[in-house]
């Protein structure tokens, strides 16, 4: 499923009077609450779905496959990771 659909997919559940528009808006407003919480504090805990947290990633280096004799630095970074609630997975 991409964003367009997941839209469609909550203008349909927030009923018929709902514009494609304010679905997408309102999507969009999660999807910058969830990045603004792992960004201040780390970790977005939605029970029921699972949580976003802040990894850190040290520097290492990597390989490139086409030629694995030729080491790459990779810098050290930031990623989010998401681990899914137990109600979550018993449903998939």
């Amino acid at each position: 499923m991409n964003k367009a659909q997941l839209i469609d997919e909550v203008q349909k559940r927030l009923g018929g009077d709902t514009s494609k528009r304010a679905a997408g808006e309102a999507l969009d407003a999660v999807l910058d609450a969830i990045t603004q919480g792992v960004k201040k504090q780390g970790r977005v805990l939605i029970v029921g779905f699972g949580t976003f947290k802040l990894a850190h990633r040290d520097e290492r280096m990597g390989r490139n496959p086409k030629k694995p004799e030729i080491a790459v630095k990779i810098p050290a970074s930031n990623t989010i990771r998401f681990t899914a609630a137990e109600i979550l997975k018993k449903t998939l």
